[in-house]
């Protein structure tokens, strides 16, 4: 009986110390391969130069001609840039502290801070120039060995989907690391693709990023083997046990109670919002002569225009383009991971979701069958791709700010609830008032983006009730008293023994 207690307690430790040296063989050959790939680069051994040129000739002759194409791949590209990578990481860091996962956090940042430490020191080591090709349609700064597109998006998605891959249901594992695959791969091949690496820099990026990503994730079981703790198969992902925790919104079972129902309203909905917008839009264009609103149309951007100066154009530049896509995407990316982490509830992410989308194709519509010209006074953004009526600036801001303070109000009885408040009424009016300083929208450009805000958003609070869950008694993950606690978690978990 002794004997078969030892064997049953000694065939975790087996099966971890099999798995230990397959694993660092796999981690280790990754290392030699990149070492002896860096050695050739380095010493610029004929036969890899000489291929290497070939395939970045090959890929310019190939894609330079085809406009569409290139731009294409830049949005493939771009998602394994830095910008993008620093955000997944960063949100997915604060969700797992938001979460109690510190641990986890923590071997997000140090993987993270691995890769971004990597890529610029063996570049300046190196010192390879990057591809001359005859056609230039991409271009990128530094050296050239190795890639860091294809090293961080390999350790950032590898690390992303190491720490998650417990949050997915088993079926959806393996098609998840596939997918993992072929977008780190199809990174990579752009690079090449684009003329700004040759093919051995990507496959240098890789084997770096592999040798990386299996030291980390290797340190973090030997962590977990250490306090005595289960070591699963990596296909399990790195903590199976914090399944729930991670998983985005593990209570809701339906994000909607009648879907269908919800689709047919929110169709009908758009459709009277948009003849809201093309009523009140031909009439101010075309027959409001001799009434209050030509006045306006006529004088506001003549006063704005006669007070030009140099520190307003200034700063009316910086003001609207907190009105731009960039901008209005940037902070609902930002602001949908949060709520999610905190209130583990998809329907206020789908209500910012669809207030925007809403806002963008009721704005497009609108400005083609309206068409009404920009002031006539100087447009200081020049040609514009779409009509003035409505403004679509102030129409986006409008509607992103207004949902975020309708979710946060009801979310948190602290006094900084009231600051959301305060920018859903600062941000659009600053947007407005440099929009038509800028001679590029009438008065009456901004009232129908408010009525565009005004309706769109009401029907969406209606149909979607994005507070539904706090009225029904949904606490948060942390309460906000609570958020100076994130910090002591972190250096809790960075602490060893």
């Amino acid at each position: 009986m002794t004997a078969v207690k030892e064997s049953t307690a000694r065939r975790p430790l087996g099966h971890f110390a099999e798995r230990s040296v397959v694993g660092l063989l796999a981690v280790a050959g990754a290392g030699v391969a990149f070492g002896l790939l860096l050695m050739l680069v380095r010493f610029k051994w004929g036969p890899m130069y000489h291929a290497d040129h070939e395939a970045a000739e090959w890929f310019n002759g190939l894609v330079a001609p085809h406009h569409a194409l290139v731009t294409v791949l830049q949005a493939v590209t771009d998602l394994g840039g830095r910008p993008v990578l620093i955000w997944l990481v960063t949100i997915a860091v604060v969700t797992l502290l938001i979460r109690r996962q510190s641990r986890l956090a923590v071997y997000l940042i140090v993987t993270g801070v691995g890769g971004l430490i990597l890529d610029p020191s063996l570049k300046a080591l190196v010192g390879r120039l990057r591809p001359v090709v005859d056609v230039p349609v991409a271009s990128a700064p530094g050296n050239s060995f190795p890639s860091g597109h294809a090293l961080g998006s390999f350790v950032a998605y590898g690390a992303l989907l190491l720490v998650f891959l417990p949050a997915m249901s088993p079926r959806w594992r393996k098609p998840a690391i596939a997918i993992v695959a072929v977008l780190v791969a199809l990174i990579g091949l752009t690079r090449i693709a684009l003329g700004v690496h040759f093919v051995s820099d990507v496959i240098g990026g890789w084997l770096l990023g592999a040798a990386w990503l299996g030291v980390t994730a290797y340190a973090f079981r030997l962590w977990r083997r250490e306090r005595g703790r289960s070591v699963p198969p990596l296909t399990e992902g790195l903590e199976p046990e914090a399944a729930e925790k991670i998983t985005p919104a593990p209570a809701e079972e339906h994000v909607l109670e009648h879907p269908r129902s919800a689709v047919a309203e929110l169709l009908v909905g758009w459709v009277i919002v948009f003849g809201a917008l093309y009523g009140f839009g031909t009439y101010v264009s075309y027959h409001a002569k001799g009434t209050v609103f030509e006045t306006l149309d006529t004088d506001v951007p003549r006063w704005f225009a006669d007070r030009h100066t140099d520190f307003l154009t200034e700063l009316s530049w910086w003001w609207s383009k907190f009105g731009d896509t960039h901008a209005i995407l940037i902070v609902s990316l930002v602001f949908c991971p949060l709520v999610l982490a905190i209130w583990k509830r998809w329907r206020p992410v789908l209500f910012v979701v669809l207030a925007l989308f809403g806002e963008l194709s009721l704005f497009l519509a609108s400005a083609r069958v309206v068409d009404r010209p920009r002031p006539a006074v100087e447009n200081l953004d020049g040609q514009m791709p779409t009509s003035s009526f409505p403004s679509g600036h102030i129409a986006a801001t409008t509607c992103l700010w207004l949902v975020i303070a309708i979710i946060v109000f009801v979310r948190t009885d602290r006094w900084w609830r009231w600051l959301f408040v305060a920018l859903a009424v600062i941000m659009p009016v600053g947007v407005a008032v440099s929009r038509m300083y800028r001679g590029m929208h009438h008065p009456t450009d901004f009232m129908g983006a408010l009525i565009l805000s005004g309706l769109w958003i009401g029907l969406l609070y209606w149909v979607i009730r994005p507070n539904a869950d706090v009225y029904e008694g949904n606490r948060p993950e942390i309460e906000s008293e609570q958020v100076d606690e994130l910090d002591d978690e972190l250096a809790k978990a960075g602490r060893p023994g």
